[in-house]
């Protein structure tokens, strides 16, 4: 093959370059999926070759798990309401659906809504024996766990099940507003989930 029209991809010297690596898959994994995204793209845009992501990371399928870990961290600390003993149970609970949009593009200037990163990977891997899908799965669960922990320590009558119907509220939420690209279902999914969490709390004492 001739080569010789080809423009030659610029390569970055020095560290960082792991940090560099994934910071280009979250981007492109976020912006246009995780099949759609090829190895020589990635680098290419990482700007190293792809010798150099493969010694950071054995596999594409090392750099989803890397990548869907960096995704959970972000969750995490956007969730930091939801563990914050400080605030009353009520508000903690309905926190996720503030942080969900700290975390989602705001469908501004024709932005495309992204939605849970989590759901995507276990809709792009099928497969529910794949570690990419089993990790999307143990996310989802973690996060109703979470849900129930704090219904359960305010005093909900059945904490695991208020947990599963946040849990389900919100994943709804962030597909739906992928489908509309719309934020305005974020807000929808929090007004819902305002009532089922007071019908399930005990009633503040006067």
């Amino acid at each position: 093959m001739d080569t010789s029209t080809e423009k030659p991809i610029r390569r970055r010297k020095g560290r960082g370059a792991r940090e560099r690596i994934l910071a280009t898959a979250v981007r492109l994994f976020t912006a246009q999926g995780i099949n759609a995204t090829g190895m020589e793209q990635l680098s290419a845009e990482a700007e190293v070759t792809k010798r150099t992501v493969y010694a950071h990371f054995a596999s594409k399928e090392a750099l989803v798990e890397a990548y869907l870990e960096r995704m959970d961290h972000a969750v995490r600390a956007a969730e930091a309401t939801l563990e914050d003993p400080d605030v009353p149970a009520r508000e903690r609970l309905l926190s996720i659906f503030d942080a969900m949009l700290l975390t989602q593009p705001q469908c501004a200037d024709g932005a495309a809504a992204r939605g849970c990163p989590f759901l995507n990977a276990a809709v792009e891997v099928p497969d529910p024996a794949h570690p990419v899908h089993v990790f999307a799965t143990a996310q989802k669960a973690a996060s109703a766990k979470r849900l129930a922990d704090v219904a359960g320590a305010a005093g909900a009558r059945d904490p695991d099940k208020l947990g599963e119907q946040l849990a389900l509220l919100y994943d709804g939420a962030a597909a739906r507003s992928v489908a509309l690209n719309s934020a305005d279902t974020i807000g929808t999914g929090r007004e819902i989930a305002a009532l089922l969490v007071d019908a399930a709390l005990p009633a503040p004492r006067r």
